[in-house]
Order: structure tokens, then sequence, then C-alpha cells
């Protein structure tokens, strides 16, 4: 691994605390901004093409709906109190210094126009209560500065209120694409997804000949074959993943893990080429209609196949609409097996069959790295696994050390609920804001460099699709190569012993033996609930 060089301080001084603020820099990122959608990306969604000539109108009108439906954006708008707990808390205002990536200036952006059409004061006394009204510069730094947002919430962490400017940033989105001015990384793939049914535009020959690589790829190496079944009507188990796992590193070693674990249970399971992507980016653009047909392909993949359960792959923000939305978005999900959890996450899966002792492992297999965790934000902060709280933060550190010898975690204040974001999640992981990605990287590589430099870590695992494309993208530009990043089934499947063809018929059957199947308590989801390869290698 190579030396991380995160500043200008001489050799051999202390190394800058992750939490360190930096020096103000106004406007420093002012020009940052994403490439715009086309039209045909636009009017695929049901959004206009262009900006609408009347675009003031309408996007305060999309404001008021938005106050009216979304009772919570409102009180974020107005409870407010400027108290500063926020301000250093994101990890785009620590990387750039520019005062608008702070929380609450973020969200002033959007709380300025509120205050001008929907409050008394501000229509009458603007300037008395920071109220402006909504012109072509103010939708500029729109643009601009709510897509430095990665929606990671680390500052409602933080907020005596509990303020989510997440919520904020989806609600500016989506008046934006409701007047044409639509992000075109998001808004392309949303529409491969309802045309094709991943973020790829992976047609069904392609994703079908991946598998059958993967299986002779493990048959050579092990010399037992782990099938990768697709479409298969009348399976248990439909396992709904990150299109980036078919095709890029480290997330299609992750993708073999699965397999590897799957086989060793005995499971029944399948894809789905019809919903080949656990993704919804239609969180990102703030779009509960998007979120709600992407959502809805699943539940159809899920039905026509007959299964009787679903687990998700490694994607931290699929997760979260799992466990978050599924439920009002597209359920009820009443025809799966209620033993199990709706949704359940493969770490979930994998941990529970290494408490019941059913899969064996070669720990040293993992003995040339030493490992650290990096928790992904939208599962951390958005979800929960297993039946205890703080179990989505357990039961990927469990995993990690029943399959690896050496594991060392980040600095407290770093991890868990205070983790920091990639930098490249919230729809911001394409190219041309490469600067904001690498800047926002800056806190999570501090902390990275303190466990390289004082306990010899080599590895940083994470369990999300955008987390292991934005890292393997920004940690050269921090001294590290590209494969530090990896997936914690990919440890699993370094370290996994699959049982010999000969013995095959011995391993428990999880779809034939009542006996042997594993009955966990069923985990609801929430009854208010609804209000993240990269997915490429660009």
């Amino acid at each position: 691994m190579a030396d991380v060089e995160l500043d200008d301080r001489p050799e051999g001084e202390q190394h800058p605390d992750p939490l360190e603020i930096p020096a103000l820099a106004p406007g420093a990122m002012a020009e940052s901004r994403p490439f715009p959608a086309s039209e045909a990306h636009n009017t695929a969604l049901g959004f206009p093409g262009e900006l609408v000539e009347n675009w003031q109108e309408r996007a305060i009108d999309k404001m008021g709906e938005l106050l009216t439906k979304y009772r919570s954006l409102k009180v974020y708008l107005d409870s407010c109190v400027k108290c500063g707990a926020c301000t250093d808390k994101c990890h785009y205002f620590l990387g750039t210094g520019d005062p608008k990536n702070m929380p609450v200036a973020r969200q002033d952006l959007f709380r300025k126009v509120y205050r001008r059409y929907f409050t008394l004061t501000g229509k009458l006394f603007p300037t008395l209560v920071g109220a402006e009204d909504l012109t072509k510069d103010v939708l500029d730094d729109w643009y601009s500065y709510f897509h430095q947002c990665s929606q990671c919430r680390r500052c409602s962490v933080f907020c005596p209120y509990g303020i989510d400017t997440a919520e904020i940033s989806m609600a500016a989105r989506e008046i934006m694409d409701s007047i044409g001015v639509g992000q075109k990384y998001c808004n392309e793939i949303i529409g491969k997804v309802h045309k094709i049914g991943n973020n790829l535009g992976l047609p069904q020959p392609a994703l079908e000949s991946t598998l059958e690589d993967l299986t002779e790829e493990i048959e050579e190496d092990t010399g037992v074959t782990v099938r990768f079944p697709l479409d298969e009507e009348g399976a248990d188990i439909l396992l709904i993943t990150p299109s980036a796992d078919f095709f890029a590193e480290p997330h299609i070693d992750g993708l073999i893990g699965y397999a590897k674990v799957f086989h060793e249970a005995g499971a029944s399971w399948t894809l789905s080429s019809y919903a080949s992507e656990a993704a919804n980016f239609g969180m990102f653009i703030g779009s509960y209609e998007q979120m709600r047909l992407v959502a809805r392909r699943i539940r159809k993949a899920a039905l026509d196949l007959g299964v009787k359960r679903i687990v998700v792959g490694e994607c931290g923000h699929a997760y979260r609409v799992a466990y978050s939305f599924w439920n009002t978005l597209a359920g009820p999900w009443d025809f799966l097996d209620p033993n199990y959890p709706v949704p359940m996450h493969i770490c979930e899966y994998t941990h529970d069959l290494i408490q019941k002792g059913k899969l064996k492992f070669d720990k040293s297999q993992n003995d040339h790295m030493t490992l650290t965790l990096h928790d992904s934000c939208n599962i951390a902060r958005a979800s929960r696994m297993g039946d205890t709280p703080g179990g989505q933060f357990e039961i990927p550190r469990a995993v990690i050390k029943a399959v690896c010898n050496n594991f060392i975690d980040m600095a407290v204040d770093t991890i868990r609920e205070q983790t920091f974001c990639c930098g490249g999640g919230g729809g911001l992981l394409s190219d041309e804001i490469i600067d904001i990605r690498v800047k926002g990287a800056q806190p999570r590589m501090r902390a990275l460099r303190e466990v390289v430099e004082e306990h010899g870590v080599t590895h940083m695992a994470a369990i999300c699709a955008i987390c292991k494309a934005q890292f393997t993208k920004v940690l050269p530009e921090y001294g590290f190569e590209r494969d530090t990043v990896v997936s914690v089934h990919q440890l699993v499947s370094n370290a996994i012993i699959l049982t010999p063809p000969e013995d095959d018929g011995a391993k428990d059957d999880e779809s034939g033996d009542d006996d042997a199947r594993e009955v966990l308590e069923p985990r609801a989801l929430p009854a208010d609930a609804g209000a993240e390869g990269e997915i490429r290698d660009e």
C-alpha cells in the first residue's frame, strides 16, 4: 500500500484529525455541478424535457405540494434555530471548506425560498427573515449544492431537533425535475431500470452469460459446481443485488460469496432477469413515484417466480429503500413467508447460518489482510439488521470476524451511527463531479490512514456497491491502491469451505427439510415508513 498524503504537512508531523475543521472557502464549489439530463432522459420519466417557461410559478406550486404532502419537510424548515451543531458534520464541508456545504447553509438555500412564499413574515418583511425570491441565480445554487449532498444524514445525528437535510435535498431535486432541470446520471439510470430491469442496461443474454462464466470460474478454482440460478420459478429465495455485482471488482467477488453461502446452506434461490437490480435511484431524485415503480418491479418478480423470501445484496441505499419504503411503496408483502424478515440483508442471512454452525471457514485464507470496516451511511443511519438495536453495526463485523483473523475498527467518531459517507452516494457517482467526490472522501480517508499507520490495516471492507465503486475511484487520489476496498462477502468467499462434490447429498436442504430451515422472528416494517457498482465503472 502506498503512503497516504492528505495535506501539505511536513513529513513526520501528526496526521490531520478526520474531524478537523477547514479554513472557509466561500464559493469554492459553486461551479461543481453534474451534467443536466437530456430531453430524452427527462421525458422518459414524465418530467419536462427542458426548463419550462413559467418555471418559477411551477416550482413554487411544487414546493407547496410537497409541504402539504410531507409534514416533516415543513417541520424541518420551521424548526432550525441556527445552533451550529451541524455546521462541521458534513464530509463535503470538511473536504471543501465551502460554507454552503454546511448542512444548515445548504438547507437555507431552500428555506429562504420557503419563507418568501409560504410565511407571512417572509411575504411582508423578507429581508428581516432571510427570505428571497426564487431567481435563476438561486436555482443555479440549488443545482450545484443540492448535488453536493449525498443524503447520508450524518448531520441529522447531531441536530438537536433531528432536522434531516437529506429530505430537504430530495425535495429540492424533485422540484428541479418537475420544471425540467434534472440530473443526467440519475435520470438516465432510472430509465434503464424501467426499460430493461437494471441500472446498466444489461440485457438477459448478457446476464445469463456472465452467470455461466462465474459458475465455470468457481469450478475451476475449487472443483465444486456452484450455480447462479436465473428466473427459476418455485425457488425459495429471490436475491436482488446491485448490478455492479455482475461485472466490476470488487463487487463481483461479493456475488461469488453470496452464491457460495447459498450453496453450502443447500438453499433454493434465484436471481431475476426482470428485476436484476436492487438499487433504487428514485430516492436520490426525491421522487416517491419513481421509487414506487422500481420497487414494484421487484414485487412483480417475486410474485411471478413464486418465492417465499427476498434477500438484498450488498448495496446501502437499496437496503435502505427496501427496509424503510417497500411496505408503503409496494406492499403488502403478505405473500412471503412470515417466518423471515422482509427484507433480509445478505449479511443477516450469512450471520444466521454462522450462528447455527452451518458454514465452515478457513480464516487463514484472509491472513494476508488486516481489515477495517466502512459503515455505509444508508445502512448505518436508515435501517437495521437482526432483532436488536445496532444490528446493522454488529452483524457485518461479526461476519468479518468469523472469516478473518485480523480486524481493527477506525476511530469511534467516524464509524457506526457517526460514520462518514464515502463521498459518492446520493446519485453523485459520475465523473464530471469527481472533484467534489474526492474532497468529500477526505474525512474517511483520514480515518483510514490512522488505522493504516497505527495498526497496520491493509484493506477496508464495505457492504455498499456505491461505496465500493467510489473508493476504487478515489483511493488512488490519496495514495492507496484501488483494491484496498473489498466486499464483505468477498472475504466470506475466500474463507468458506465448500462441500466436495461427492458429499453434496449430505448437505442440509432448506427447501426440502422443514426442520433444517432457519426460523427467524419476522421483522415488520414501520407502518409509517415512506416519508444507494459504481453502478458503472466510469
